[in-house]
């Protein structure tokens, strides 16, 4: 079976939630009986990652134009070219935006999977056009495709309510990788800061993930841990602007895009996580923060509630008051490895899952 996977920037080493699943999940799925090949922006190609290959999963480079609006449709709409070319089985088809293009493909005969990541039009950075375009392309989605994967259960009652035709929705959770944890401090002090006397968050620096609100809070408190942000923007905005200005203002490290043994290093000897993003699908950022046993503060909206952490874990969304007084009580106790039950988000069950949606095709 030939696989050809778009809506995602691509892999390896490209930031984005999805894009951190597809680089997990493709490399355990593609065996002798399935050829994966991820179609990749090739404007995102990170040094040192310019490659046809990933740990067995083919790297189709496309060139698009970079576009905050028009690029994910318009790459998808090659991708899918590419595939009905190369005669594929199955296109899968990442995020509801690129969805909009699952009508096409299914023209050209293709058998479609898409994967709801979440609902994006709810995300603050887009106007009323763009809001509109993603509810179009998560409606085709969930009506013309084959299958549809989503990765919460509150992404599941989302389609089940809306699109009750849609008969084949599976959930799928998002993963981990379960050999995150590690004790070493190098990184940490080459940033000037020691085990647990920092405050970490991870994400790409746009509106929805709420960094500005966690500056905020920490500088009202007057925190004497430093807060680290891990990430970037992917388009500079005015919000990534103030975000950075903020940050130097008040001291925050920020990191840059990074990954792997160093993200694993900042989770593993942060005295707290904090996530407090007004949306999200389901956050791998939260999940290897708990696999790293972290302790962790997120905001209440579902996606962070349906992972089912106890009560002082959450604060409520938006209010700054209410992270500041959570933050406070996390703060002032003394810090330690938490344990999570971590085996539903193992990657090799999922990739089996995947697999199994992809065999009911044939």
């Amino acid at each position: 079976m030939k696989i050809v996977v778009t809506g995602t920037r691509g892999i390896p080493g490209i930031q984005g939630g999805v894009e951190s699943h597809c680089e997990e999940l493709y490399p355990l799925l593609k065996d002798e009986n399935h050829e994966v090949i991820v179609v990749r922006r090739k404007e995102y190609i990170s040094k040192g990652f310019e490659t046809n290959e990933y740990k067995g999963v083919k790297i189709k480079d496309i060139t698009c134009l970079k576009s905050k609006h028009f690029e994910a449709v318009i790459h998808t709409v090659l991708a899918i070219l590419y595939a009905r070319f190369i005669n594929a089985d199955v296109v899968h088809i990442h995020a509801i935006g690129p969805s909009i293009v699952v009508p096409f493909a299914r023209l050209l005969g293709l058998k479609v999977v898409t994967t709801h990541h979440g609902p994006d039009y709810d995300r603050q950075k887009w106007g009323k056009f763009s809001k509109a375009i993603l509810r179009l392309g998560e409606r085709w989605g969930a009506k013309f495709s084959n299958r549809v994967i989503v990765i919460s259960k509150h992404i599941k009652g989302i389609i089940n309510t809306k699109y009750p035709s849609q008969k084949h929705v599976h959930l799928i959770h998002n993963g981990v990788n379960l050999s995150c944890a590690t004790n070493s401090t190098e990184y940490i002090k080459s940033l000037g800061i020691e085990k647990k006397s920092y405050i970490l968050a991870v994400g790409r620096f746009v509106e929805e993930k709420g960094f500005d609100l966690l500056i905020e809070a920490c500088k009202n408190i007057g925190c004497k841990e430093k807060l680290v942000i891990a990430g970037g923007a992917d388009h500079e905005s005015k919000y990534s602007l103030k975000l950075k200005e903020m940050a130097k203002e008040n001291g925050v490290i920020l990191t840059g895009f990074i990954q792997k043994d160093k993200l694993s290093e900042l989770y593993s000897n942060a005295k707290l996580f904090v996530l407090p993003s007004y949306h999200e699908g389901l956050p791998i950022a939260l999940l290897e923060a708990m696999n790293s046993k972290a302790d962790v503060l997120v905001s209440d909206i579902p996606a962070n509630a349906e992972v089912g952490l106890a009560e002082d874990c959450y604060f409520e969304c938006g209010k700054v008051a209410s992270l500041e007084k959570q933050l406070k009580e996390k703060l002032s106790k003394e810090s330690g490895a938490v344990e999570y039950d971590m085996s539903k988000y193992n990657w090799t069950y999922i990739a089996q899952q995947v697999k199994d949606v992809y065999d009911s095709l044939m």
